[in-house]
């Protein structure tokens, strides 16, 4: 498409979610490539305007991230006023932003995932950490970017970090750790691009690992053989397809340590309806990688904006 067919676009980043400093940086490198690209686009901060105001635009680019932005409403908002947008529905951000009814869909389809229990304040910590084994991932529902999630290694930890996984969420789960490796597959399309592996500076992946600290390892080509690779990223666009996604996205994953990862079974973690687009993001890594810019990223994304 050319710059002009796209008509007036509003750049959606900012929010209300935890997530607001991390949209700010993502929403405003989005915005720069597509006016650099000749792309009539605007800022628009959902937390500092009426929705009402969008009525104004042709298309949106969601670059909000966590609540109220990747979860469903802000999709919805859109869908009623008839305008265009980037990445998936409604149905499908709702359910990626929920790892607890993710979880559910994926087991139900055959997707592999880590066992897991529900957390609550009437929970026997000793009982969830005997039954899920040590280390375990305590972490809330419905947040992103690693927000609220403790690594426990000792069941008296248990405690305190359902304490604060449920500051930020009153569904909170404890997941068994898989610790062979992390993984990243982003989707734009119809096409899976190369995985990335992730090895943090520190204990794991967490929200400092992601965007502040300088010593997180990314590896793209990921070292698995090409014939593994391609077979794990075609596993990935089936969970992304199974939660109803489309247009772009991200899907994580672990790979067991107990055997070779060339060979080891992969768990499927999360997926991300509205992934990242700061200098430290995984789809403009693994787009680099797959010999696509990040203006013609953020075009390409914006190219497939659509309702229903």
């Amino acid at each position: 498409m050319d710059a002009r067919d796209f008509g007036k676009v509003a750049v959606l980043f900012g929010g209300r979610s935890a997530e607001r400093e991390v949209s700010l940086n993502s929403g405003s490198r989005v915005l720069g490539a597509l006016q650099r690209q000749g792309v009539d686009a605007h800022a628009f901060d959902p937390a500092a305007r009426r929705l009402d105001e969008l009525t104004t635009f042709d298309r949106a680019f969601i670059a909000l991230h966590g609540r109220y932005g990747e979860d469903g409403t802000i999709q919805g908002a859109l869908e009623l006023m008839g305008i265009p947008y980037t990445g998936s529905g409604v149905m499908a951000s709702a359910l990626g932003m929920d790892k607890w009814r993710s979880k559910l869909l994926w087991r139900a389809a055959g997707v592999s995932i880590p066992d897991y229990l529900l957390l609550d304040r009437a929970s026997d910590f000793s009982a969830v950490a005997a039954e899920l084994g040590l280390p375990l991932f305590v972490k809330p529902a419905c947040e992103g970017s690693s927000i609220g999630i403790s690594k426990v290694t000792h069941a008296r930890d248990l405690a305190a970090a359902y304490a604060t996984a449920a500051r930020y969420d009153s569904l909170v789960i404890a997941e068994r750790a898989i610790l062979g490796g992390e993984y990243t597959v982003a989707i734009l399309g119809e096409q899976a691009l190369p995985i990335i592996k992730i090895e943090p500076g520190n204990d794991f992946y967490d929200y400092e690992a992601k965007y502040l600290r300088d010593d997180t390892s990314y590896h793209c080509p990921c070292d698995l053989p090409e014939n593994r690779e391609n077979e794990l990223r075609a596993q990935a666009v089936e969970a992304f397809r199974v939660l109803g996604g489309r247009g772009w996205g991200r899907v994580d994953f672990l790979i067991d340590e107990a055997v070779p990862p060339d060979r080891g079974r992969a768990y499927f973690l999360e997926v991300n309806t509205s992934p990242g687009m700061t200098d430290h993001s995984l789809v403009p890594m693994a787009a680099r990688a797959a010999g696509i810019g990040y203006d013609e990223l953020v075009l390409r994304v914006l190219a497939l904006a659509t309702l229903g």
